[in-house]
């Protein structure tokens, strides 16, 4: 590399860039609930509700951490993607083709004002194209899943 590049780079890397990602507008198949809850609290709180009803943190991903190793600052940022055991084995045996839908995302964001969003698509939604497949059973199980990640956002956001 050279002195140039090495110059040009540490220079504009001991800058954070500001990045504000904007509001998640409504959309069909989603639910948007904004809340009076930071970040941090909603994330905790979205993981003890799904704990709550029986379900289980599967994974978590953001870009916010990566980003400020970058230099770059962005708000708040986490995928949380939420099943379990029982309910996988149940679409399994409808439609092997749904299950690469699970595990079903939460969507947490941090806004401007410093309080958070919760977003998530309706498990009913994100099933709806293996229907032809799965079937009433899983036209069932997608409703099913509606209720109980329904009462997850609740308890979190509230």
């Amino acid at each position: 590399m050279s002195l140039k590049s090495l110059l040009f780079t540490a220079l504009f890397s001991s800058f954070a860039i500001p990045i504000q990602a904007g509001p998640i507008p409504a959309r069909e198949g989603w639910v948007v609930i904004e809340t009076g809850k930071s970040f941090d609290h909603l994330i905790s709180d979205l993981k003890a509700a799904t704990k709550a009803q029986g379900m289980g943190v599967v994974t978590q991903a953001g870009p916010t951490g990566a980003a400020a190793k970058r230099g770059i600052t962005i708000a708040g940022n986490r995928v949380i993607g939420v099943f379990n055991n029982d309910f996988a084995v149940k679409i399994l045996a409808t439609s092997t083709a749904a299950m690469i839908e699970a595990p079903i995302r939460f969507y947490v964001t941090e806004n401007p004002d410093g309080l958070a969003t919760l977003s998530y698509k309706l498990p009913s939604f994100v099933f709806a194209p293996y229907v032809s497949e799965g079937g009433t059973e899983l036209v069932s199980l997608a409703n099913e899943l509606n209720q109980r990640f329904d009462t997850i956002a609740q308890q979190a956001s509230h």
